[in-house]
């Protein structure tokens, strides 16, 4: 009775960890595709930044202080 106990206590424990072990696999498979697709979006968001950046006119800033001096005098 030990004995048989025993097998199937190892059989029971020897299934969690294969399951174990492939459920991990495949959560590390899913974060992995996750991650990439993750920074391919913030390669897509990068570049089209910098393409509005570039099509954008740089604005001028007036001086606030030259033009009190100029009001004065």
């Amino acid at each position: 009775m030990a004995l048989t106990n025993f097998i199937l206590t190892v059989a029971g424990v020897g299934a969690v960890i294969l399951l174990a072990r492939s459920d991990i696999k495949h959560s590390a498979a899913i974060f992995r595709r996750n991650v990439r697709q993750i920074r391919s979006w913030i390669e897509e968001e990068s570049v089209a930044a910098s393409k509005s950046a570039e099509k954008a006119k740089p604005k001028e800033l007036e001086n606030p202080k030259s033009t009190r001096l100029e009001e004065k005098q």
